[in-house]
C-alpha cells in the first residue's frame, strides 16, 4: 500500500520539485493550497485540495476525516502557523517535515563550514527569527510528547523562474543594456545557490524515514561562489558584459530598506555547508546542477516569453539609485 503524503504547498520553488520526485518515488501525494499556478503545476497524479491554509477552520474542514503518513509543511513561517499544525496533526501523523531556513544559522557566522549543530541566531532578520521560533516549538513537542518532527533547512534555492540577484530580472536587463549592476560589499563574500531539483533529490529520501524523525538537516549545493562570480555567470548566460558597482550592504539597507534584512541577515555573510548528514540518509546524493547551467535555464525561460522579461519598476529605480550611491 502506497505511503500517503500531504504537502502543504506544492507549487512553490522548492515544493514543486519535491512534488514531482515524490510521485516518481511512488508516494500517494495530496497537496493542499489556494490553487495551482500555471508556472509550477502539480503533477497530474497528485490529488489537489483547495483551501486557505491561513484559515484554521477552512483547513481543518478540508482535511476532515483524512489521514496521512507524512505531512510536509512548506508554508509555515511563524510560530502561530506551527501551533495550528500541532493542533491539526498531533497524534494523527507518522512524520511532520517542517521546511525551515539556513538563514536561521548564527549571524555573524563564527565557523565554517556550517553544520546542523551550528547555533541558531539571527538578530538582523525577522523571517529567520520566526523560523527559529517555529523550530523551537517542534523540538519541544518532540522532546516532551514525541511529536515526529523532521526539520529541513534549505539555503538559497532557485528554479528557472527566479533570479537570485539584487533586483531580480531587472539586474539581467541592466546587464544587457550595459548599465551598472549593484553587488553588495566588494563581491568577494562566498555564497551557495542550490537548484530546486538538486534539493528535491536529497529531500525525498527523508520522507517516511524513521531515522530522520527528531532531527534536522540542511540541503544545499556544495558549489561555493563569490557574488562577483555569480553575477558573471548570469552575464555570460545573458550574453552580456557585467559592469559591477560595489556598494556596502549597510548602504544598500539604508537606500533600499526592503533589501536590507535579507542582506544583513543572510547574503552579506560568507557561507559554505557540510552536507554529510543528509547524505547519510540519501546515499550517493550530490548536487549536480552548477550555477552556470542554472543561470542558462533562468535566462532561457525568461527569453521564451516577453511578458516574463518585465522588470519590476521599483527594483529598476532602486538599482539606479544604488549604482550612483
Amino acid at each position: 500500500m502506497a505511503i500517503k503524503v500531504l504537502f502543504i504547498g506544492g507549487t512553490g520553488i522548492i515544493s514543486s520539485a519535491c512534488a514531482r520526485l515524490a510521485i516518481q518515488a511512488g508516494y500517494e501525494l495530496t497537496a493542499v493550497n489556494r490553487g495551482e499556478t500555471a508556472t509550477r503545476p502539480l503533477p497530474e497524479e497528485a490529488e489537489v485540495i483547495t483551501a486557505d491554509v491561513r484559515d484554521p477552520e477552512s483547513f481543518a474542514t478540508a482535511l476532515s476525516g483524512r489521514e496521512f503518513d507524512v505531512v510536509a509543511q512548506f508554508l509555515a513561517f511563524t510560530p502561530e502557523h506551527v501551533r495550528h499544525d500541532l493542533a491539526q496533526f498531533e497524534g494523527r501523523v507518522g512524520q511532520y517535515v517542517f521546511i525551515s531556513s539556513a538563514s536561521a544559522y548564527q549571524k555573524p557566522i563564527a565557523r565554517l563550514p556550517i553544520v546542523e549543530s551550528t547555533p541558531l541566531r539571527n538578530p538582523f532578520w525577522q523571517y529567520s527569527r520566526d523560523k527559529i521560533a517555529c523550530e523551537d516549538l517542534l523540538v519541544e513537542a518532540y522532546r516532551q510528547r514525541g511529536f515526529p518532527a523532521t526539520i529541513v533547512r534549505p539555503s538559497h534555492t532557485y528554479d528557472r523562474t527566479s533570479v537570485p540577484l539584487l533586483g531580480g530580472w531587472a539586474a539581467v536587463e541592466r546587464m544587457r543594456r550595459k548599465e551598472p549592476i549593484v553587488v553588495q560589499g566588494d563581491g568577494t563574500s562566498l555564497w551557495v545557490l542550490t537548484h530546486h531539483r538538486d534539493f528535491a533529490a536529497a529531500f525525498t529520501p527523508l520522507i517516511a524515514n524513521p531515522q530522520a524523525i527528531g532531527d534536522s538537516f540542511h540541503i544545499t549545493s556544495d558549489q561555493v561562489l563569490s557574488w562577483n562570480q555569480i553575477y558573471s555567470a548570469f552575464a555570460v548566460a545573458a550574453g552580456a558584459e557585467p559592469r559591477l558597482v560595489h556598494v556596502s550592504s549597510e548602504r544598500i539597507a539604508e537606500l533600499a530598506p526592503d533589501w536590507g534584512p535579507g542582506l544583513l541577515g543572510d547574503k552579506a555573510h560568507s557561507v559554505m555547508f557540510d552536507n554529510s548528514k543528509v547524505r547519510s540518509l540519501a546515499p550517493g546524493w550530490s548536487a549536480t546542477i552548477p550555477l552556470a547551467r542554472g543561470a542558462e535555464e533562468i535566462v532561457a525561460w525568461h527569453d521564451e516569453d516577453p511578458s516574463r522579461r518585465r522588470a519590476d519598476p521599483a527594483a529598476e529605480a532602486a538599482l539606479s539609485l544604488l549604482a550612483g550611491a
